[in-house]
């Protein structure tokens, strides 16, 4: 996320991130994604999220290749309006479930309150304009701080939990 709360440019650029060259950042992601049991993905950002990492895994040099093989190896879920099939996930015993999203199902969820948990990377740049996460709350969301971690590359992790009422 940009300091200025957007996730992508207005067409999906995600090129302005700087984390990806920050081994601090790596080793925490990848110590990080063995918590996660499914990864739950919008259907606009399946295909890119899969072919991004498909592709990683294609190179044993990549400094994000363990991470790589992990994100093809968690079960994932793709979210459509298309099907008419409900599953009530969260209520399922296992490891924890990750959003990845896409803004517009991100949104939709944190809308809903039913993300429990925020891991926020922030990047030190500003972009102006672009996709965000929060844009349909229709009511305040408080969130308690559980921590923050800043990288080499100037990126920031905030760790929220939601705080309910």
């Amino acid at each position: 996320m940009s300091i200025d709360g957007c996730i992508a440019g207005p067409n999906g650029e995600m090129d302005w991130m700087v984390g990806l060259q920050d081994d601090k950042i790596n080793k925490y992601v990848n110590e990080l994604t063995e918590s996660f049991g499914t990864i739950l993905l919008g259907r606009k950002m399946a295909d890119g999220f899969i072919s991004y990492w498909s592709d990683v895994i294609n190179k044993p040099n990549d400094p994000w290749y363990a991470l790589g093989k992990k994100m093809i190896e968690i079960p994932k879920v793709v979210f459509t309006k298309t099907l008419k099939k409900k599953t009530k996930l969260k209520r399922q015993e296992g490891k924890d479930m990750v959003v990845y999203g896409g803004a517009s199902f991100d949104s939709s969820l944190i809308k809903l309150g039913l993300i429990d948990e925020f891991l926020l990377f922030i990047n030190p740049v500003a972009i102006g304009n672009g996709m965000t996460i929060f844009k349909d709350l229709n009511e305040i969301q408080e969130f308690n701080l559980v921590k923050s971690i800043a990288f080499d590359s100037g990126e920031v992790l905030l760790h929220y939990e939601t705080r309910k009422a």
